[in-house]
């Protein structure tokens, strides 16, 4: 993988998909060179896609490497998620193209929500992120900051 400047992922954007399931990202999520190099997206055991940029995933290949053989859990770990990955780069209108598999285990259907987290994105179907969203949510930002040590 080549290597890139820092991108930040922040925000959110409602979009559509098109009939062969292709999803834009958006302009100020992608990077020079994204046609040639690309993203890794995984399934996220919230119930949505969990998308890394090429820095993230060559950390997730560094760490996978260094796993032994001998690991048992780690080899039915990587079956597991990496049997339903998918590695991709953006068309030249800035597009991906989500496999069945990652649309089912996602729940997404004709719209997608992509939410930015710093060093990540993640898609979501509208149904699962509006019962997260916090703009919708109850929960207190403040605690949830407090909970994870920010």
């Amino acid at each position: 993988m080549s290597s890139h400047a820092r991108m930040i992922y922040v925000g959110q954007h409602q979009r559509n998909l098109d009939s062969k399931s292709r999803l834009a990202i958006p302009s100020k999520w992608r990077f020079d060179g994204d046609s040639d190099d690309g993203y890794l997206a995984l399934p996220d055991p919230s119930g949505c896609i969990l998308v890394l940029p090429p820095q993230q995933a060559a950390k997730l290949y560094d760490k996978i490497e260094a796993q032994q053989l001998s690991d048992e859990d780690a080899q039915e770990l990587q079956d597991k998620v990496f049997s339903q990955a998918t590695f991709f780069s953006c068309d030249k209108q800035g597009r991906i193209n989500l496999p069945e598999d990652l649309l089912v285990h996602s729940g997404i259907e004709k719209e997608a929500i992509l939410v930015g987290r710093m060093v990540n994105f993640r898609i979501w179907s509208p149904e699962r992120w509006a019962s997260i969203d916090p703009k919708s949510n109850n929960e207190d930002l403040g605690k949830l900051m407090k909970r994870a040590n920010w």
